[in-house]
């Protein structure tokens, strides 16, 4: 088991802080400080998982939850949580298919380009209604009180 020092921890919780998997986290640790560590010891640093709170210095625990507060609402940071992103790829990855000749693909691009137009992938709810609209209170009209 490697001895990290203070910056390879903050690396290993701060990663972890954004959802990162524990063999992901190997491999960087690997590339950025060419230390070797496994993903048992990088779990030891999951603030999120039972018990290792009170085994983690608080300023690691305070360093994990400041960066997963601030990845979690940092949604401008990712590129595919914007609507115009995803339309430009689509866009690009549409104008290859056609390139290529492949008319289901393209077919399946356009569907998905109208349907980001569309906003069927978010909360909204659009309901409409027509006629009269009554006030009805546990099957009373309003009205008749």
């Amino acid at each position: 088991m490697a001895i990290l020092t203070g910056p390879q921890q903050a690396f290993i919780v701060t990663c972890l802080a954004c959802f990162e998997r524990p063999a992901d986290v190997v491999d960087a640790v690997r590339e950025t400080f060419g230390v070797t560590v496994t993903r048992q010891q990088v779990w030891t640093y999951d603030a999120s998982q039972p018990g290792q709170r009170e085994r983690l210095a608080r300023k690691l625990v305070a360093l994990f939850d400041a960066t997963r507060r601030q990845y979690l609402e940092d949604t401008a940071s990712i590129p595919i949580a914007n609507k115009a992103y995803r339309l430009n790829r689509l866009q690009k990855l549409l104008e290859r298919a056609e390139g290529m000749g492949a008319v289901t693909l393209a077919k399946d691009l356009l569907e998905q380009g109208a349907k980001e137009m569309g906003e069927v992938y978010t909360n909204r709810h659009k309901v409409e209604h027509a006629g009269e609209v009554r006030k009805v209170l546990i099957g009373v009209d309003i009205d008749e009180i």
